[in-house]
């Protein structure tokens, strides 16, 4: 497939898990990607990697700057890069509150005002937003993180609404449990590792984690030209936990 022929991409927190399997994608379909990450030396050609810090506009418009420039232009930008966090609105302190809304909020909306002049001048513009299933449903233990992500949501309509007289489509993802070197660091830590993993798994219909190249996939149907009359749209890669309710087994 071929959809992304021609176009030019920008995948933030692209170096690993989503991110990763998103600029391979988007490559493998014909698209000229760039990398943003705190860390790029691991991404190799066809993919261009570069430092960005997300909380850091300064570092964000550098890093736009010189992806553009390489790519010769911008169609298509990919708002991934993002942190997590656990517990009750009582285990977070207001540095940890400030710190994870600043990364996954604030740094969409440093990236995206950053590349926004450049897609202005795509044929073919769109932003794509990656949001978590914890902005619709109430998980355990997870408010800070859900917090962050509602706000995500609600800043993809927000955009999808300024930008789409622009010809600028703006969406966002919504995955359930992703199978990601964090969901794993996050198992490690456990008390039981094997046990949270199966709990993990067991609260998606499917029975299993998502994959990134899962996540990937649905990312890249709300960039591709093929889906020009698509924006302000959530789409769930939750193996049915948004919509789904089932009796419990054997019943």
């Amino acid at each position: 497939m071929s959809d992304f022929e021609g176009l030019k991409a920008l995948v933030t927190g692209g170096a690993s898990g989503i991110g990763r399997a998103t600029a391979e994608l988007l490559a493998a379909r014909g698209a000229q990607v760039a990398v943003l990450d705190l860390d790029p030396e691991g991404v190799e050609k066809p993919l261009l990697g570069y430092r960005a810090d997300v909380t850091d506009d300064e570092s964000v418009r550098r890093a736009v700057a010189a992806a553009v420039a390489d790519l010769g232009g911008l169609d298509v930008l990919i708002n991934n890069a993002g942190i997590g966090a656990q517990g009750t609105v009582e285990d977070n302190d207001d540095e940890a509150w400030h710190r994870v809304m600043d990364v996954n909020v604030v740094g969409m909306v440093r990236t995206a005002r950053a590349a926004l002049p450049h897609l202005r001048k795509s044929s073919h513009a769109a932003i794509v937003n990656t949001c978590s299933i914890a902005a619709t449903a109430g998980l355990p233990q997870r408010a800070l993180y859900s917090a962050s992500k509602g706000a995500v949501l609600s800043l993809t309509l927000a955009m999808a609404a300024d930008h789409v007289r622009e010809g600028i489509r703006v969406n966002c993802v919504n995955p359930g449990t992703v199978d990601t070197p964090w969901v794993g660091r996050l198992l490690d830590a456990a008390p039981d590792p094997a046990a949270e993993r199966t709990a993990l798994e067991a609260r998606q219909p499917t029975g299993r984690l998502v994959s990134a190249g899962e996540v990937a996939g649905a990312i890249a149907y709300l960039a591709s030209p093929l889906s020009g009359a698509t924006t302000g749209t959530a789409l769930a890669v939750d193996g049915g936990m948004q919509g789904l309710r089932l009796r419990p087994a054997g019943r």
